[in-house]
């Protein structure tokens, strides 16, 4: 079945919108030729399919000497474009059109003067013609010494709907022709019918003799099944093969889109060469290399050394709060090896270790990107495997200060005191002031109830029945404050233990936040980019 003129434009639509996506996502990744050819093409096509819809244009192209001015002469039924023995006889591109409707446009895009344009004025030209709706152009002779430096045949030849070659028995086999024009356009079967003139100067065989040489030709150079006609624009032989051939033509009305559909698949020939073996990429991180590369950058900025630091740090600071005060105080006593460490500026002192680390780690930090990147990209072309790489390191040179400012943001909070800290502190020092009062308590009895050196104020602080009683309270007081400075000093353990967790963790999600905005997300921008490209490329080649 037939497609409708409307599913053949949508077809044609979808195609080249999808090329659009090609030019737009293939900068700096593919041809840069065939990139610059196909906005080319997006804006001739653009053009054309908003002009006359109604109208087919159609090219004579030909040679010196080819007929190819009385041919059109001959169709036209008007002596409109003019011949003769001077070569070239047509300087200007002839225009004759049936039916002037809409065609002004048309004609002005063409770049058609003015005087060189004629139209069909007759009862004909009102709509019942077989070929109302054609735009007939004389061009200029391709190898003509004028055409060498003007380009007016080149350009009609591209934009034309369908081009009629003209050629003539001695010079039907030019190279010129073929070289330039026949090979550029294989493929353009449907738009392209080649008109073997002069006919009236061969027998009948060597008439047949000259079309099948023609057709063998034009079929090593890739034209399949072309359409030849044998015209004689001297007696008029074939004149009506080739207006039914032009008729056939105008009443589809399908040329102009054939001819942007052929354009279209010769163009993306070479873009689209051994697509289907390109894999496509997941567009997403997966979580492995995620996270693969959020322990590269914590290994490169030193959370675990910076972890650990916190953890000592709060050990240390324990001492003051958490240990015996018997033992801290006769620690006072002996030189103090951790006053070194200035524990008043430790929060100044891990910010700038925090800072160091990443700045004096940027090479780990580039391997851990090269990684995430070489992972994501095997089996890709070498050109889009760049592409990922370039991506991931699009911010590299800001990514080792950025995690520093980041990282010298975490405080560790060395203010704050947890609540167990103060009960215990208050618990020894209960158990103090205990041991203090039973001591004191014991030498008031030695001094009354033994020594008798006087009355005692009350009968309890000299007697000595007491004194086994106040020494085993004495031992006791001793004992609870050596076990609960044990007993805390476990809990310190534990406590440092989950201070370095919560530390390393938020220190471990502003690495993340870092990795997922100035690596990740351009790499998944990147690989979007790559499967979209290779999907408007298959969308785009799709007939």
């Amino acid at each position: 079945m037939t497609a409708s003129i409307t599913d053949v434009q949508h077809a044609l639509g979808a195609r080249l919108a999808a090329l659009a996506r090609i030019v737009e996502l293939g900068t700096g990744r593919a041809d840069q030729a065939s990139l610059t050819e196909s906005a080319q093409l997006l804006v001739r096509a653009g053009d054309r399919l908003r002009l006359s819809p109604d109208h087919t244009v159609v090219a004579l192209a030909g040679g010196t000497g080819s007929g190819k001015s009385s041919l059109f002469n001959s169709v036209s039924g008007l002596e409109l474009s003019p011949t003769g023995v001077r070569r070239p006889t047509t300087a200007r591109t002839h225009a004759c059109v049936w039916g002037l409707d809409g065609a002004g446009p048309l004609l002005d895009w063409l770049q058609i003067q003015w005087r060189h344009r004629f139209a069909r004025a007759s009862a004909l030209d009102k709509g019942e013609s077989p070929l109302h709706g054609l735009i007939l152009l004389d061009l200029p002779d391709h190898d003509s010494i004028r055409a060498l430096t003007d380009t007016e045949a080149d350009r009609l030849i591209k934009v034309s709907d369908l081009v009629v070659w003209v050629l003539d028995p001695q010079k039907y086999a030019d190279a010129s022709v073929h070289r330039r024009y026949v090979t550029e356009l294989a493929g353009h079967d449907a738009v392209t019918v080649f008109v073997l003139n002069q006919s009236d100067r061969l027998t009948p065989e060597e008439r047949e003799i000259c079309v099948a040489d023609l057709r063998e030709l034009l079929a090593d150079e890739g034209v399949g099944g072309p359409r030849v006609v044998v015209t004689s624009a001297l007696t008029g032989d074939g004149v009506d093969d080739l207006k039914a051939v032009l008729a056939e033509s105008v009443a589809a009305r399908r040329a102009a889109f054939q001819r942007l559909e052929a354009d279209l698949d010769r163009l993306m020939v070479p873009l689209a060469k051994d697509v289907s073996d390109i894999p496509r990429v997941e567009p997403v991180v997966d979580d492995a290399r995620r996270a693969g590369l959020i322990d590269a950058l914590c290994d490169a900025v030193g959370v675990s050394a910076l972890g650990e630091a916190m953890e000592n740090v709060y050990g240390v600071r324990s001492v003051d709060w958490v240990g015996w005060p018997y033992a801290r105080w006769a620690a006072r006593l002996r030189p103090d090896p951790l006053s070194s460490l200035r524990l008043g500026d430790v929060k100044e002192e891990i910010r700038s270790l925090v800072g160091s680390a990443v700045s004096a780690q940027p090479a780990e930090v580039d391997n851990a990107v090269q990684a995430l990147a070489d992972g994501l990209t095997p089996g890709m072309p070498e050109v889009w495997q760049a592409g990922v790489r370039d991506a991931a390191r699009s911010r590299s040179a800001q990514l080792p200060a950025t995690l520093s400012d980041e990282l010298s943001q975490i405080a560790p909070p060395l203010d704050r005191v947890p609540g167990w800290w103060w009960l215990l502190k208050i618990w020894q020092y209960l158990l103090v002031v205990l041991f203090v009062a039973g001591v004191a308590w014991a030498g008031s009895i030695l001094a009354y109830g033994v020594l008798d050196l006087g009355k005692a104020p009350a009968e309890i602080l000299g007697d000595v029945g007491v004194l086994p009683w106040l020494a085993l309270m004495i031992a006791s007081v001793l004992g609870l404050g050596a076990l609960s400075g044990m007993a805390s000093r476990n809990f310190v353990v534990l406590g440092a233990a989950n201070e370095r967790d919560r530390l390393e963790k938020d220190m471990r999600r502003r690495v993340s936040t870092v990795a997922e905005e100035m690596v990740i997300a351009p790499v998944e921008t990147e690989l979007r980019r790559y499967n979209d490209y290779f999907g408007a490329v298959a969308a785009a080649s799709r007939k």
